[in-house]
């Protein structure tokens, strides 16, 4: 299964799952996000793969707010994906974003990490844990750019941009009401 790839040749076929990742560039600061939807009809543990990942995410910004150490947010993800019988990539992380699009800090998304720092309100970066059926790990296809799972299963992705605020957290790309209802845990 692809984790990402900048292009891919084949049809989308009814119960695939497609990440879709969108990029701003706004007035001099960047802006990053990314969805996992269903094509069609998916499978009962295709489902389970792409809510888990959502409520990664969810329980990850849950905890964004200044004096909370970086390393925190890894320690949430891999609690609540290993508890659902999932893996967490460890090969790419969240990442400050802003004028520049990827800088500090590094967002590990797994437990037990070494990311440095403690969040301040200000501070802008994404949170967006990749999530695998079967083991963490990936690899990359000769054309540099395509990763994939080592033992083929299917992975999901979630992105947020969030600002760190005096008292919490802004999730700077949040659906407006207006958003397409797109998830059915999320009684939307």
């Amino acid at each position: 299964m692809k984790l990402f790839s900048f292009y891919c040749f084949r049809k989308l076929e009814d119960g695939d799952i497609v990440n879709i990742d969108v990029t701003v560039y706004y007035k001099g600061v960047h802006g990053d996000l990314n969805e996992t939807y269903f094509v069609g009809n998916v499978d009962e543990a295709s489902r389970q793969l792409v809510q888990c990942t959502y409520e990664c995410l969810e329980k990850a910004i849950s905890i964004v707010k200044p004096g909370v150490r970086f390393r925190e947010i890894g320690e949430v993800i891999n609690r609540h994906a290993t508890m659902s019988g999932f893996s967490v990539v460890k090969s790419y992380c969240g990442h400050g974003i802003g004028e520049l699009f990827h800088c500090a800090p590094n967002i590990p998304h797994y437990g037990r990490n070494k990311a440095v720092g403690v969040m301040k309100a200000g501070q802008t970066f994404t949170i967006e844990p990749m999530i695998n059926a079967g083991v963490w790990r990936d690899r990359m296809w000769p054309d540099g750019w395509t990763v994939v799972t080592t033992d083929g299963k299917r992975s999901a992705q979630f992105e947020h941009t969030l600002l760190v605020t005096e008292t919490g957290v802004e999730v700077l790309t949040a659906r407006l009401p207006s958003s397409p209802k797109v998830y059915p845990w999320l009684n939307e």
